[in-house]
């Protein structure tokens, strides 16, 4: 759950911008809105945020007779240069008893998360306007369809690129709002693009999802929609996913072959639960071409990009000390239940699954 908190110092007035997730099925949307703060209010914020309520009956969230659902404040971060606010929260949503709301992945994720696991995610998407992938109308209009897909890898030229300033920008806002965003590129189709996005505990999910709402917010400027479908163009074309690179302290300063077999083979065990949690319509997406796997099956190995889970060739050059690649998960997955499938999978023992 996210929530924007604007602190205007104007006067005696604050101004908090509240974003969540709602109740929707097989995805949650992002939703806000704004709240003025005077007086009691103002008191209020000096030890944070205060608690907000708001109608869960118009977010799949509560029904129409007992509709008041809670945003619970989590984390803060430092707005973006491109927005009024001067800080952003984090929060998650709570019932009208302050229980934790069904639809908060969030509180499940945290209680199973330390610290000591970093992930790494590799967030895939399509601008979109006019029903069409950003770069595309120039060629639907004559009845054609873009070159194959190769030539728009991190290429240059406006015959080869779209949207390089709306995924610039959303650069910039995310490093002001203190998210730690490694680097961003276009992707192998026109008007797809990634950036990646690491962060340590259970930060890493908040901060991907905050990335996300400044992604929105920013193509709003410019008359783009996001598209997180994780196959939206049919025929020779990569859909969208969203890799996620996980490793804990054991991963990363005694790692051994052995150890990294023996995590691949509990995720294994586990992949069609997995696949519940990564995502709808992964199916499209998970082929078996394109740099997938095939949806039915597993498989792990060093440098393979068509496996299920990769053993990047850093691992291995820096004595089996690093990280995994699990490439399932698809563009729309929550976080949240990404981590807590990972970290829940390789913290039991193998023989709990059997």
């Amino acid at each position: 759950m996210v929530i924007v908190f604007i602190n205007f110092k104007s006067g005696d007035i604050m101004i908090y911008k509240y974003i969540w997730l709602d109740g929707y099925t097989p995805e949650q949307h992002l939703r806000s809105k704004i709240q003025v703060a005077e007086g009691y209010g103002m008191l209020a914020a000096n030890d944070g945020p205060p608690l907000w309520s708001f109608d869960g009956s118009s977010t799949q969230q509560a029904e129409g007779g007992e509709s008041d659902c809670v945003l619970k404040p989590v984390s803060d971060y430092k707005a973006p240069e491109h927005s009024c606010e001067d800080t952003m929260i984090m929060c998650e949503v709570l019932n009208s008893d302050h229980t934790p709301h069904e639809s908060n992945y969030r509180t499940n994720c945290e209680d199973l998360i330390e610290d000591e696991w970093w992930f790494g995610f590799e967030q895939e998407y399509f601008f979109y306007k006019d029903g069409e992938p950003l770069g595309w109308k120039k060629f639907t209009d004559r009845g054609e369809t873009p070159d194959p897909q190769g030539q728009y890898y991190c290429a240059v030229g406006s015959e080869n690129v779209a949207g390089r300033e709306i995924s610039e920008k959303h650069l910039k806002a995310c490093l002001d709002a203190g998210i730690q965003v490694t680097g961003t590129n276009a992707e192998v189709a026109l008007g797809q693009w990634e950036y990646q996005c690491l962060g340590k505990g259970i930060k890493a999910g908040d901060d991907l999802w905050l990335s996300r709402y400044l992604l929105y917010e920013i193509a709003e400027d410019f008359g783009v929609n996001i598209v997180l479908h994780p196959k939206p163009k049919k025929g020779d074309w990569n859909g969208s996913g969203m890799h996620a690179n996980f490793s804990n302290e054991e991963m990363r300063t005694d790692g051994s072959e052995q150890l990294m077999n023996q995590m691949c083979e509990k995720l294994s065990a586990r992949h069609e639960e997995a696949i519940k949690e990564y995502g709808s319509d992964n199916d499209m997406r998970l082929t078996g071409l394109h740099e997938t796997q095939n949806i039915n099956d597993f498989s792990y190995g060093v440098s393979d990009r068509g496996a299920s889970i990769r053993i990047p060739i850093y691992t291995v050059e820096h004595d089996w000390n690093g990280y995994l690649e699990d490439r399932r998960p698809a563009s729309n997955a929550d976080p949240y239940r990404i981590m807590a499938h990972i970290v829940e999978t390789l913290e039991t023992s193998e023989a709990f699954w059997r």
